[in-house]
């Protein structure tokens, strides 16, 4: 299966240069880096092109790397069931990017996209609808970046006293943001059972 990917990973570059900036096998999957710019070519070519026929899209996600330039890696995973393989594509994106929308050759894709625009707020061009899709309407930030707080920024809650569900900055009362980082037995005096047989083996 490593060989068959390796061949289709050298077929790539050979025949689509332009798009392949590089690639590589890695966990029994074929990994490739393409370029923005082209990224709705290729995924076409890899469609219809005779030895890819990679015509199922399975997902598309992102992964954040804040003190990169290129902020994000929009990552697309597809299935040919007629060659039995998977290939993940992998485009680097910076934060004011737009990505091409590849609805027009995967009409599946329309979700994926809105869902990584949701999480991540990465825009597509040329999307139809592009809105958020796991999140609340008004929702503030982007749930899947580095930099979003693990509180967020508003809670909701039904109020007895309006009978309704309310919207209100987080406020925390506990000191939840308060951390040392120590491991909790620096300066223990405790004795963890057990320990007392270690001292007399050593005396």
């Amino acid at each position: 299966m490593s060989e068959a990917l390796e061949q289709l990973g050298a077929y790539l570059e050979l025949k689509r240069a332009d798009c392949v900036v590089s690639w590589e096998v890695a966990i029994g999957e074929l990994n490739v880096t393409v370029a923005l710019a082209n990224l709705v070519s290729f995924v076409e070519f890899l469609k219809k092109d005779g030895n890819c026929q990679f015509s199922s899209l399975v997902d598309i996600t992102a992964v954040d790397y804040p003190s990169r330039a290129k902020r994000f890696d929009v990552v697309y995973h597809f299935l040919s069931m007629y060659q039995n393989q998977r290939i993940r594509l992998r485009v680097e994106v910076r934060e004011e990017d737009m990505v091409p929308s590849i609805i027009s050759v995967h009409p599946s894709a329309n979700w994926f996209e809105r869902e990584v625009f949701d999480m991540f707020g990465i825009l597509f061009s040329g999307h139809p609808d592009l809105r958020r899709i796991l999140t609340d309407y008004g929702f503030r930030g982007y749930p899947l970046r580095k930099d979003f707080p693990t509180t967020g920024y508003t809670e909701v809650r039904y109020d007895e006293v309006q009978k309704r569900v309310v919207y209100e900055p987080v406020s925390l009362v506990q000191e939840y943001r308060q951390f040392d980082f120590m491991s909790p037995w620096e300066g223990a005096e405790y004795i963890m059972p057990g320990d007392e047989k270690a001292e007399e083996k050593a005396g």
